[in-house]
């Protein structure tokens, strides 16, 4: 064996019991990780640990991977650790797929010379995608149109009101064609499992799964967070479809006579639903969700509170102001310069 092999093997084939045969693979899968600043490190382990577990147990370089940052400099993850890159992007040339590893401020860490660099690799027949918030670099680089993406659930409404021509999916990955993206944390497992799965068969998917300690992978279509059912506390249908109606007008005049219109009941008979099974009436339910959207928009996009009280459906901005910082206890205008 060359000195070169050799080395390979020691980078990304560990020594293990468990073991599973597999036919020799002739050529690797090359996985290029661009790890932009305060990426979230969850998505990040979550993805490329099924890839050495992958090689691990077969003995076998299935999977060969580098790391990125935009100048080659260490990276802070979401949660303060460095984390040392390969080297800088300009020295990069990524083969198979391309994942930018995003995390938290997104719209500030993900900007246009990202874009440009991702929609390089595409033109050059790459598989791109995004991990976590890393769809933002994808929709930099024009990418996206027409496209089944997502990202994580936390982002969507920042995303949306950067992006207003976009809508990504509410699901756990999406694969579309040579984009792939996924909403993040233990959904970059289940994405790699996926790619596993259609490249090496269903038995190594099993045992990788097995090895990770993993009872179960999700498929492209599943949500990404509990049903509104499951999240409500409660299967009653008639909350549920009032919830529903009501958070899909977030932006909208807070109207319970038209809810209770749609669903065919007194307004008197929503109100006890609420306090009955949620603890609280429909206008403190919609206000906290819409100070909650509020929270969203100013986090991750650069809208002002007068922009984001109107988005949220508040008559004023001093109103929006006033219920947000006994909601938060700070005012809208200090949280959104938090960020800094």
């Amino acid at each position: 064996m060359s000195t070169d092999q050799t080395e390979d093997s020691q980078r990304y084939v560990a020594r293990g019991v468990a073991h599973v045969t597999l036919p020799k693979v002739v050529e690797p899968v090359h996985v290029t990780f661009v790890l932009a600043p305060r990426f979230t490190m969850l998505a990040f382990t979550s993805a490329i640990e099924p890839l050495r577990v992958a090689n691990q147990l077969t003995g076998q370089i299935l999977f060969r991977w580098q790391t990125f940052s935009e100048d080659g400099q260490p990276v802070r993850c979401s949660n303060g650790v460095p984390v040392m890159p390969d080297g800088p992007l300009s020295a990069a040339q990524p083969q198979g797929h391309v994942l930018i590893c995003g995390g938290v401020q997104p719209e500030i860490t993900m900007g246009a010379a990202l874009g440009d660099w991702v929609r390089n690799q595409w033109r050059r027949g790459r598989t791109v995608g995004g991990l976590c918030t890393g769809a933002y670099a994808l929709a930099r680089a024009g990418i996206l149109k027409g496209r089944r993406f997502t990202l994580h659930w936390e982002n969507l409404s920042g995303f949306s009101e950067t992006f207003p021509d976009l809508t990504p999916a509410r699901q756990v990955f999406c694969l579309d064609d040579r984009i792939v993206t996924c909403a993040g944390g233990v959904a970059a497992a289940d994405l790699m499992l996926k790619l596993i799965h259609d490249r090496f068969g269903a038995g190594l998917s099993q045992e990788v799964m097995n090895m990770c300690l993993l009872t179960q992978r999700r498929d492209e279509a599943d949500e990404q967070v509990t049903s509104l059912a499951a999240r409500l506390g409660t299967r009653n249908e008639k909350l549920i479809k009032a919830v529903a109606f009501l958070e899909a007008r977030i932006e909208e005049e807070f109207d319970l006579d038209a809810c209770a219109d749609h669903l065919g009941v007194s307004r008197r008979q929503i109100e006890r639903l609420f306090n009955r099974y949620l603890g609280v009436t429909p206008v403190r339910y919609m206000n906290d969700l819409r100070l909650q959207h509020g929270r969203a928009l100013l986090a991750e996009t650069d809208l002002s509170v007068t922009e984001v009280a109107v988005a949220c459906g508040y008559a004023s901005s001093s109103h929006f102001s006033k219920s947000f910082r006994k909601k938060y206890g700070v005012s809208p205008y200090r949280f959104s310069h938090f960020r800094a």
